[in-house]
């Protein structure tokens, strides 16, 4: 069989071959454009302290992203975020809605109402101690512990004593003689065992009225032999009714927010 030699396969190949030769014209022109980037230089490396001084800003460089690592545990289990989202999570358990309101909205709520309260405490820990250390006026080590006294104020104030003797007895301290001689970690630990707590009990005065309309909704249903229709379908929108007539986010948040008291 002698090859294919027509115009029009013969016109193609040429065109094949133009836009071949187009290609590397555009890549070699890309290459010397290339050439005249200047590509910066970029080492990462581990080398020998020339001064103490250099040792110093490296240890504060890795303790400060150690404390940017916990800050969301630190907000958590220092303020009052851990009581305002369980309680918020119990009442959307108690009304029946289970995806309403969302995550985003209940922990968002729960964020912005622990600024609200936490301000107070801030603003102490800022005036006492953030700006003077920025003025050059206190060393680090005085900022650090005059941050700590208006938090651990807080602490004390939401702690219940029966936590607190729990977790120093464990942690072997022993009683202490006044409230300087209790560690921090201690204290946490106390602070969080006590607003669980707090959030259950405050959880379970938000569940009785709700509980009480279920009870009547299914005890009428059963006495009408409606044993197949679920409760919940018919509770649901009276549940709904009772807590918007009582201005209930008035009520739970309000309720919230003065349940932290400073001793």
């Amino acid at each position: 069989m002698t090859p294919c030699t027509s115009p029009v396969i013969a016109g193609r190949r040429g065109s094949c071959a133009a836009r071949v030769g187009i290609c590397v014209v555009v890549l070699l022109g890309m290459a010397l454009s290339c050439e005249a980037l200047t590509i910066p230089d970029v080492q990462i490396r581990v080398a020998e302290a020339t001064g103490p001084e250099r040792v110093s800003a490296a240890l504060q460089v890795m303790a400060l992203l150690t404390v940017l690592t916990l800050a969301p545990a630190i907000l958590i289990l220092t303020t009052s975020f851990v009581r305002i989202v369980v309680v918020l999570s119990f009442l959307r358990q108690a009304i029946g809605t289970h995806q309403v309101p969302p995550n985003q909205v209940l922990i968002g709520l729960a964020l912005f109402l622990t600024f609200f309260i936490m301000t107070p405490v801030w603003q102490q820990v800022n005036q006492g101690a953030l700006q003077p250390y920025l003025k050059k006026e206190i060393t680090q080590e005085t900022a650090y512990h005059s941050a700590l006294q208006p938090i651990r104020k807080f602490l004390f104030a939401q702690t219940r004593e029966k936590d607190l003797m729990l977790c120093l007895k464990m942690s072997g301290d022993g009683k202490p003689a006044n409230r300087d001689a209790v560690a921090t970690v201690p204290l946490v630990t106390a602070f969080v065992l006590s607003e669980l707590k707090t959030a259950f009990q405050i959880g379970f005065l938000i569940y009785i009225p709700f509980l009480v309309l279920d009870m009547v909704v299914a005890s009428i249903l059963l006495s009408m032999g409606m044993m197949m229709l679920p409760p919940i379908i018919i509770s649901l929108p009276f549940k709904l009714m009772l807590f918007v007539l009582v201005d209930g986010w008035y009520l739970v948040v309000g309720s919230l927010i003065k349940s932290f008291h400073t001793l």
